[in-house]
């Protein structure tokens, strides 16, 4: 699976999980050059805390586009740390 942003793929992996339609990429797969931290969180009742990335390719800036959750319920263990995406970004084969 491919996440591709502004026309850069951003995050690769043959290891994803899906969860909810979204597939969760291990860390290690993203680009880390695209990704910088946000401050912003939410709260999912089963999964825990999310955090978020924002994603800047060719100059622009999409905000929260990446969430993670650094620690998780317990249903939701087997996506600790692990990067899903929105707005936007593309999630292909």
């Amino acid at each position: 699976m491919k996440a591709i942003w502004n026309g850069q793929v951003i995050a690769e992996s043959d290891d994803t999980v899906v969860v909810e339609s979204n597939h969760y990429f291990p860390a290690a797969s993203l680009d880390q050059a695209f990704f910088t931290p946000s401050e912003t969180t939410s709260v999912c009742p089963w999964k825990g805390q999310a955090s978020y990335y924002n994603v800047e390719v060719g100059g622009e800036i999409n905000k929260d586009a990446a969430w993670y959750y650094p620690e998780t319920k317990e249903k939701a263990a087997h996506i600790k740390g692990m990067v899903a995406f929105w707005r936007g970004v593309q999630v292909v084969e």
